[in-house]
């Protein structure tokens, strides 16, 4: 299944979603929209050992 990424942060960004699960299988195609997202520097995303990474957008 291939998430819309784009759709997904600006969900994240206007508070719709609290987080973003991406998967090491996914994290390139998650890599170009976020690339291309205004307000990426507010996307953190914390790394578990497994290489998946769960992404929040600070608000601050």
């Amino acid at each position: 299944m291939i998430k819309n990424y784009r759709e997904l942060l600006e969900q994240l960004k206007n508070g719709q979603i609290d987080k973003i699960e991406v998967d090491p299988k996914s994290f390139m195609d998650f890599q170009a929209a976020f690339m291309d997202f205004e307000s990426r520097k507010r996307v953190v995303g914390v790394a578990s050992r497994d290489g998946n990474v769960v992404y929040h957008f600070e608000s601050h």
